[in-house]
């Protein structure tokens, strides 16, 4: 992070003050979200996981009720207790951080995502699950990718990914006509990308032609499917050089990166600023910007469908034919011509947990083929199991499941080391700086300079 300059006595007292009333309330939270610790009660296993701020969105909390319901039959006598977190994701983070502190709090699952794990596992947070995983079968259904995504350092396991997902543009096809662009629509460079965007603005008045997600509050959206989208498109080294075990600075793709974003803010193609910066802009843009045909194209992920099917929180029977996917090209159409950026969320068991193997027979239950086909589908999820990424169901269960799993071979992943999170959040200052106005040589200036205290 940004070095601070020396505070006074009097501010440095408040800081302080602050700092415990935060730790408080977070600590109070966490005691009354997990009802006294896994440790509490050895026939309960207590599963703590993020609900959406959306309160339309409810898949994963009845996907997990029918799972508890299947466990408890399965295991007489013993309990699930869901925790359900419902908050951004970096508040759900630093909630259960706190839980997973002390042994008092701390639940027997998390469900993690793949860019804060290693940091967590850097913490003591988490606990390895390799005695575990060489006993079940059906770990080999996982593929290699996914399985290393839950890997650190060390070389051992610490999470049981549930589904991994691509990044690729969303465009309105119906907007497009308007503007005099193809249906077929599949740019070849950055250059394409913005031209259509220009000739939304001219002759679609009112619409905005292209969302970008940028800024801190945006979090992880801002950093991976926004700029890093961007930044592995260029050719230059990425994030990090894993040769040269050391974080890249000084990068000519970090700028160029970074003079897209400042492109399509400063020539007004994407959100108005103050939307673009609202932390709830993801919801905004898949409740109302798409379905209501305010957007016309949007660089983001394989999951978007969920929220226009299975009674999600925006219904739209007709996004399968209004909308249209293609690639993110690469920055001058160079090889291999397209980029994407997965992730995905893991199941992690905490360092302190009263009740591990309970919580691993739960993820057990939780990964049968049928749950595991049925999660994928429910959640718009790429598999990241070979029988699920076979089955009927999951193939036919959206359409364009096949367009954003074709993507899969020239995904990126992010780095997995503990300083990731950090890293992050310095890409998102660096994003919103050129989103108001900054240059981009400057704002590149400012994250290597943050690079130097925080990724060394």
């Amino acid at each position: 992070m940004r070095p601070t300059a020396p505070a006074t006595d009097s501010v440095s007292r408040t800081r302080h003050r602050l700092s415990l009333i935060l730790a408080a309330a977070l600590a109070a939270g966490a005691l009354a979200g997990c009802g006294g610790g896994s440790g509490s009660d050895a026939n309960t296993v207590q599963i703590a996981y993020n609900r959406s701020t959306d309160n339309k969105i409810r898949f994963k909390d009845a996907f997990l009720e029918d799972v508890k319901k299947q466990f408890e039959r399965e295991h007489p006598g013993k309990k699930v207790k869901l925790v359900p977190i419902q908050a951004a994701d970096n508040d759900y983070a630093a909630k259960v951080q706190q839980m997973m502190r002390s042994p008092k709090t701390a639940p027997d699952l998390v469900y993690e995502d793949t860019f804060r794990i290693n940091s967590d596992i850097g913490a003591g947070y988490l606990r390895p699950l390799d005695d575990y995983l060489s006993q079940w079968d059906m770990w080999g259904q996982f593929v290699d990718t996914a399985k290393a995504s839950a890997r650190a350092e060390d070389g051992k396991t610490y999470g049981v990914p549930d589904g991994t997902d691509t990044r690729g543009l969303w465009f309105n096809k119906q907007i497009f006509a308007k503007a005099g662009l193809p249906a077929n629509w599949q740019p070849k460079n950055w250059t394409e990308v913005l031209d259509a965007a220009r000739a939304v603005k001219q002759k679609a008045p009112g619409v905005i032609p292209l969302n970008v997600y940028t800024g801190k509050a945006a979090s992880e959206a801002a950093a991976m499917q926004g700029f890093e989208m961007l930044l592995y498109g260029t050719g230059e080294n990425p994030l990090y050089d894993p040769a040269g075990k050391k974080w890249v600075s000084g990068s000519q793709g970090f700028k160029d990166a970074l003079g897209f974003v400042r492109t399509v803010y400063s020539e007004k193609l994407g959100p108005d600023p103050s939307d673009a910066l609202d932390p709830n802009v993801g919801t905004h843009l898949a409740t109302d910007w798409m379905p209501n045909g305010k957007l016309a194209i949007a660089l983001d992920g394989s999951w978007l469908g969920q929220n226009w099917i299975n009674k999600g929180p925006k219904e739209w029977p007709a996004w399968s034919t209004v909308l249209g996917q293609a690639p993110m090209p690469t920055q001058n159409g160079q090889a291999p011509g397209k980029v994407s950026m997965s992730g995905g969320w893991t199941w992690a068991i905490p360092a302190k947990a009263g009740n591990p193997a309970l919580a691993f027979d739960f993820v057990k239950t939780m990964q049968t083929k049928e749950n595991a086909v049925k999660w994928d589908v429910a959640d718009a999820q790429i598999a990241v199991r070979k029988d699920v990424a076979a089955d009927p169901t999951y193939l036919n269960s959206m359409p364009g499941i096949t367009f954003f799993t074709s993507l899969v071979p020239f995904t990126h992943y992010r780095p997995a080391l503990s300083v990731y999170p950090q890293v992050s959040t310095a890409i998102g200052e660096a994003m919103e700086s050129v989103t108001t106005g900054g240059s981009a040589s400057v704002a590149a200036k400012a994250y290597d300079d943050q690079l130097k205290s925080t990724a060394r």
